[in-house]
């Protein structure tokens, strides 16, 4: 009984000492800003809003606490050596390599970068000379590289089943600059999970020792323990062109779901033979990068999926709420026909549902190419597209170009809207077609799936 009072006495310490670190607001901060900039985008390409930012926050809030429960379960019987000067490590390399990417607010580069920070180190003499240099030195050097490793695979299984469960639902559609100039639709998925994690550490207490030992840490459990309360952010990030979001985000759940395994199993590996340690570093982050290149690499070889094929209009997304959601037209479906008629264009669409203002049947092509009739009544305030939102054509006023995520860039999503499409530049940029009015959308960050 003893010992479950001091757990539970550890635990509301670990919470308070979770909330007066300000990593933690950091993140629900950037959270809020790139959940705004997506919406941001919807209205300037689509002039409507298909997710709500604080709904958003709200369930990868929920998300990355149900992660971090389970990890922390787990690291009951794991163990860890990190101290207070180990957490602020973490946070400056962290927000350092934000800065350049914002994929790279990930606990995998930092630890990874970390490790093999601390295995050159190691290698050369010490820096007495100089105090600033040398506690840096000193506080790498203490790091439990294998146990953060280890804890970088676990959270990256965790991210792999968020992704199996959320990932889809906060895919945003987009329209983008194919190979050849022309405009093609997508998606952007993006999310993050800020995830409150209780880790067990050993510590000098006056109280009961663990009736079990846990891997890291070696003898200094015998001296007690303690919880310690660290906040960490989940990222993912993956653009689509030739799938549907959710046959994206099962793809990468199950890439990631390896990933995390891998490095899990080299960590404890490391634990076990030190010189390993250095081995599941380097593939921490590079690992990391392999999956960004392969998902790059096979959305390049893929079809575009989101262009209009011969006699008729691809749906790229649909309006939540909207009488195309209630007519069951699923993105990636095709309107053949509007009351009778074909429809080719936009325009074509718009005169059909004309001919009868307070009804409509349509022919819709699915996904397997099979026609399937749908029909309802038309209502004042309905959307002028049913709620469906068409795949780009020719006269589309905006369209997106990759480019890396900065801070400035979340920070300031309308400023980053400005630029124009037309001239083609050694960085890409969004652009705005000259032959069309309105502003352009900020450009999407570039393909990545991280944590």
């Amino acid at each position: 009984m003893d010992l479950i009072l001091e757990g539970l006495w550890s635990l509301a310490e670990a919470g308070a000492q979770l909330l007066l670190q300000p990593f933690y607001y950091i993140s629900i901060i950037v959270i809020l800003l790139l959940y705004r900039r997506q919406v941001v985008l919807e209205r300037r390409l689509f002039h409507v809003r298909l997710h709500r930012w604080g709904l958003q926050t709200w369930r990868t809030a929920l998300g990355g606490l149900l992660a971090g429960l389970a990890v922390s379960v787990v690291f009951v019987f794991l163990g860890m050596n990190l101290t207070m000067e180990g957490i602020l490590c973490l946070w400056v390399v962290t927000l350092v390599l934000m800065l350049f990417r914002i994929r790279y607010l990930c606990l995998a580069y930092a630890v990874g970068l970390l490790g093999v920070l601390q295995f050159v180190f190691n290698l050369i003499p010490d820096t007495a000379g100089v105090a600033v240099l040398s506690d840096v030195v000193r506080v790498i050097r203490e790091l439990d590289i294998p146990a953060l490793l280890c804890l970088v695979g676990l959270l990256h299984l965790a991210e792999g089943l968020l992704v199996r469960w959320q990932g889809a639902s906060f895919a945003g559609p987009l329209f983008f600059e194919g190979k050849r100039g022309k405009l093609i639709g997508g998606y952007q998925m993006q999310s993050l999970w800020p995830v409150p994690l209780f880790l067990l550490v050993p510590a000098q207490t006056l109280g009961g020792v663990l009736p079990w030992t846990p891997l890291f840490g070696g003898e200094a459990w015998q001296d007690g323990f303690s919880l310690m309360g660290l906040p960490i952010v989940l990222g993912f990030s993956e653009m689509t062109l030739g799938m549907l979001p959710k046959d994206k985000a099962r793809v990468s759940s199950g890439r990631l779901l390896g990933y995390g395994a891998v490095i899990t199993v080299l960590a404890l590996l490391a634990a076990w033979w030190s010189p390993l340690m250095l081995v599941a570093a380097i593939a921490a982050f590079g690992l990391h990068e392999a999956l960004i290149w392969l998902s790059r690499y096979e959305e390049q070889q893929r079809s575009p999926m989101f262009v209009h094929p011969q006699g008729g209009l691809k749906v790229l997304a649909v309006l939540p709420g909207s009488p195309a959601e209630e007519l069951g037209i699923r993105a990636g479906e095709s309107i053949v026909k509007v009351n009778g008629m074909p429809v080719t264009t936009k325009e074509d669409l718009h005169a059909a549902l004309r001919i009868n203002p307070a009804f409509c049947k349509l022919e819709v092509q699915n996904l397997a190419g099979e026609s399937k009739f749908l029909q309802r009544a038309i209502y004042a305030g309905d959307h002028h597209q049913l709620g469906a939102i068409l795949a780009p054509d020719e006269l589309a006023p905006a369209a997106v170009r990759l480019q890396p995520l900065s801070l400035l860039q979340l920070l300031r999503p309308r400023a980053s809207a400005r630029a124009t499409r037309g001239a083609r530049g050694a960085t890409p940029e969004p652009q705005r077609d000259a032959r069309a009015g309105g502003g352009a959308p900020a450009a999407a960050d570039g393909p990545a799936a991280k944590a």
